[in-house]
């Protein structure tokens, strides 16, 4: 599949209802596309129940698809941060018809669906659509909402939130491997940086600096105020077809684990990550080596994902924001956009905004934070603290 289309709004505080959100991205990724609404075979939406306490509806999907006009099949992908990756890796797979293809395989005793070149799928464009609207509700009812994620006998009623979760893994990494409070507060800079030259950002124009990062309030030991990700509101869209275009869709990978992060096998790595990453580079037939852009799920450190990916070995994640090899000039800039850190963290939204950065940055049209000559990106989207993960990865054509 291809990526013929994609929009996003500001991540901020706006006020609008959520259904206009999804409008404006998706108003944005069909100009982009050339294509009308009535070319739109299915429509993906990733919305988390987030939205409803105060909009009071639990529809959008269906809202987004009478906003069209359309009479198509329209399919909710709930998977809270990591929502928006799962819904595109449900339109890349409804595209290419894949169910049709493990079926075939298994009537005819086949192992190569290269054996069976008939196209399956009836859906030559499809929208996937992620909008969230964190700020809509006091601050309570929204750590309340996101806690729901959480795992409800051990994790909620311990008050064991995300950034205690994630301070916890953050611990163990310093204990075993020598990670510092330097490393994260070096990671929150770059991003920062990154999210001053970004429009769509939260952070856009707005300087951050490593002395605001360093003496920001502790939120849970090692991490900081800077160090965790911004709740925005928002909405972005991307339109795969089966058309060729530019950018092609050339691995998707998708795992999931536990729930409770101390069921976790290692706390200093997500195995979810690890295995998305693994199968979307093994069906993109590259190796992490190959990836010339990345943007990552950084709701409190991108060091573990780092490693998880491939692109430092495991315990040295700390060395390529040390040499700054993740820095929008390194061998491999990470989260151009700003990441969750600066650009923000719409929840649903999030997953298809990496998708979005790296559509501009390979077609060459991210303005002053232009990565020079990308031709592989990989966008990597984790929900929970590790319990769901994916992994894409988009080529140059």
């Amino acid at each position: 599949m291809y990526i013929k289309g994609v929009g996003c709004t500001k991540f901020d505080s706006q006020s609008d209802a959520s259904q206009k959100l999804a409008y404006y991205a998706v108003l944005e990724a069909i100009e982009d596309s050339g294509i009308f609404a009535k070319d739109i075979d299915a429509v993906i939406v990733s919305s988390s129940d987030a939205n409803s306490r105060g909009e009071r509806q639990r529809l959008l999907p269906l809202i987004i698809n009478d906003m069209l006009h359309l009479k198509v099949p329209v399919i909710n992908c709930s998977a809270v941060c990591a929502g928006g990756g799962v819904a595109l890796w449900t339109a890349n797979k409804l595209g290419r018809g894949l169910h049709k293809e493990i079926d075939n395989r298994k009537d005819t005793g086949t192992t190569n669906s290269k054996n069976d070149s008939t196209d399956y799928s009836a859906y030559d464009n499809l929208l996937v659509v992620g909008v969230d609207k964190l700020l809509l509700n006091s601050t309570f009812n929204m750590t309340d909402d996101i806690m729901v994620a959480g795992e409800y006998l051990y994790e909620q009623l311990e008050g064991l939130n995300f950034p205690a979760q994630y301070a916890l893994a953050s611990q163990q990494h310093m204990l075993a491997y020598g990670t510092t409070k330097e490393d994260f507060s070096l990671v929150a800079f770059k991003n920062h940086e990154n999210g001053f030259l970004n429009p769509k950002a939260r952070f856009y124009k707005k300087k951050i600096t490593l002395k605001q990062i360093r003496d920001s309030p502790v939120v849970a030991s090692p991490l900081r105020l800077f160090d965790c990700s911004t709740p925005a509101n928002g909405a972005a869209a991307v339109i795969l077809s089966k058309e060729k275009t530019d950018i092609e869709i050339a691995g998707s990978g998708f795992s999931v684990d536990r729930l409770p992060v101390f069921e976790s096998s290692d706390l200093t790595s997500w195995s979810s990550a690890k295995k998305a990453a693994e199968q979307a580079f093994r069906e993109a037939k590259i190796t992490p080596a190959d990836i010339d852009i990345a943007e990552v799920h950084d709701a409190f450190t991108e060091i573990i994902a780092y490693e998880d990916i491939g692109f430092a070995k495991k315990g040295e994640g700390y060395k390529l924001i040390r040499d700054k090899s993740t820095f929008l000039d390194g061998k491999i800039p990470v989260n151009t956009s700003g990441g969750l850190k600066a650009k923000g963290h719409p929840i649903s939204a999030t997953g298809l905004s990496q998708i979005y950065e790296l559509t501009k940055q390979l077609r060459n049209e991210a303005g002053e934070r232009q990565v020079s000559n990308a031709k592989y990106a990989l966008s990597h989207n984790v929900g929970g603290a590790g319990s769901t993960s994916v992994v894409h990865i988009l080529r140059k054509v």
